[in-house]
């Protein structure tokens, strides 16, 4: 079962560059005492993704922040390498960019997606929500192929 609004993350392991290597994050790190919008994407460098997913969040960001938003994490199931070079790519360094290369967050919130018939493997919805200190606030997650509920537009209304 997926996760819902007013559900505690749950604790996952993932990956972010520093130094030019991987280096561990915990759910807990990333949103413990925290108010974070979060969002995922199927995957780094692919067209919706790239034109307009993460774009909007790079052009919003201090709006978003201005809500009281500590910090906004980028999620595919992507490794720590590509996040990187995709964050500087984009512009993104004021988003945290977060590999969660096994899938393991992304399966523990019962969010993943087969999108193996685009040579892509098990990937991640698109979704987005807001986190204060771990507990999902508010949960949007598209409809196959759609983009909508999770851009950022729409998460700066709902904060």
């Amino acid at each position: 079962m997926a996760i819902q609004e007013g559900d505690k993350l749950p604790e996952a392991t993932m990956h972010i560059l520093r130094e030019g290597r991987p280096t561990p994050v915990t759910t807990s790190e990333l949103f413990d005492g925290k108010k974070v919008v979060a969002f995922a994407v199927p995957g780094a460098f692919t067209p919706t993704c790239s034109q307009a997913h993460l774009p909007g969040y790079v052009v919003n960001a201090d709006k978003i922040k201005a809500k009281g938003v500590d910090s906004i994490v980028c999620i595919s199931v992507n490794d720590a390498f590509v996040m990187d070079c995709w964050g500087k790519d984009r512009n993104a360094a004021d988003l945290l960019m977060v590999g969660d290369g096994n899938g393991d967050f992304t399966r523990a919130l019962g969010l993943e997606m087969d999108a193996s018939g685009f040579g892509l493997g098990t990937r991640s919805q698109r979704y987005a929500m807001i986190v204060e200190d771990g507990t999902v606030t508010k949960l949007a997650v598209e409809e196959a192929t759609a983009f909508a509920v999770s851009k950022a537009e729409s998460i700066l209304e709902a904060l």
